[in-house]
């Protein structure tokens, strides 16, 4: 008997955890109906994404402060990030020419972006985008608006380009590869740039290339 009342505790408590605020419910009804994704597989998706304490806290205090060009220079013009540039640049000069080329956009232009943004790659975040998404969709009031329509964004272009949405790492807002692409602008201007038949910003240099261009 005390078996059995032990087992119905620890039951209730795991559905307890695993109920979603209302807004969830909200917004699967309306991914179903707009977009028509399967509601089991996206409730099972969300499932797993996890609330992030970390994440808000972060964005609630945020370690980056307004600084003037001399601070910014000591950041950025670095011996190491100069070098890092430069290789850049001779790796990928035939992307580059051609996204000169088609959208009008120098070459130093494009790889100081991504130097700046995530240092070629080397500082693109850590953390699982469906994460940080949804601990700011839907427990973080302030930004809801915002959040909820990114995570939205998120799941079409997961759906669209065949992604695992649990597999993808960014920034803790859900800043996405070499550019630091939200999902909003993931949809509007990530290119397949290498013409492989996958937008990837992440790993591949001539996709991040052309889209950031």
């Amino acid at each position: 008997m005390r078996l059995a009342v032990l087992l119905l505790l620890a039951l209730s408590t795991t559905a307890q955890a695993k109920e979603q605020p209302p807004a969830v419910e909200r917004f699967v009804r309306r991914m179903v109906e707009q977009h028509g994704f399967e509601r089991k597989a996206l409730e099972e998706t969300l499932a797993r994404a996890r609330v992030r304490q970390d994440i808000i806290d972060k964005i609630s205090h945020p370690a980056e402060r307004t600084l003037n060009w001399s601070q910014y220079r000591r950041i950025f013009l670095t011996d190491r990030r100069i070098r890092e540039g430069a290789a850049f640049l001779r790796r990928n000069r035939e992307a580059l020419r051609r996204a000169e080329e088609k959208y009008g956009v120098p070459p130093r232009i494009v790889t100081a972006i991504i130097g700046v943004e995530t240092f070629y790659g080397r500082i693109a975040g850590k953390d699982r985008v469906l994460d940080a998404l949804y601990t700011l969709a839907f427990h973080y009031p302030k930004r809801s608006r915002f959040f909820t329509s990114e995570l939205e964004k998120f799941l079409l272009l997961a759906r669209e380009e065949r992604l695992d949405p649990g597999k993808p790492r960014g920034s803790y807002a859900g800043a996405m590869g070499l550019g630091q692409f939200m999902p909003s602008s993931y949809l509007e201007y990530a290119v397949d740039f290498d013409g492989d038949g996958r937008r990837d910003i992440w790993k591949n240099e001539t996709d991040a290339i052309g889209s950031v261009a």
